[in-house]
């Protein structure tokens, strides 16, 4: 099992949660699922982008994607999503939140 949160950024803000309101209910049910299996342990949708970042790629519309970062064995931290057009600059952005992440971390934040 997978404990997964939200990165809130230092405005209190989740990237994530922005991103998975303005999906459509059908595209919502998917991710829910995804999230869904990723909690129970299933990480055989996960591939690794680089800089400590993994996404879940959901072959659903537009190739919606999950991007995360792992604090330990247990812990996922769920930095933002995108769908496949919008890869390469989501992937730039989850980047930029994980390093935030374990800088505020280390300072105890």
């Amino acid at each position: 099992m997978l404990t997964l949160k939200e990165y809130m950024d230092g405005q209190g803000r989740s990237a994530f949660k922005q991103w998975f309101d303005r999906l459509n209910a059908p595209a919502a049910v998917k991710v829910r699922t995804a999230l869904a299996r990723l909690e129970a342990g299933n990480t055989s949708a996960l591939k690794s982008v680089g800089a400590g970042i993994h996404e879940v790629r959901i072959d659903f519309g537009p190739g919606y994607r999950i991007y995360l970062g792992y604090d330990g064995a247990e812990l996922v931290i769920l930095l933002g999503g995108s769908s496949k057009a919008r890869q390469d600059a989501a992937i730039a952005d989850a980047q930029g939140r994980w390093a935030d992440y374990k800088h505020r971390k280390r300072l105890g934040e």
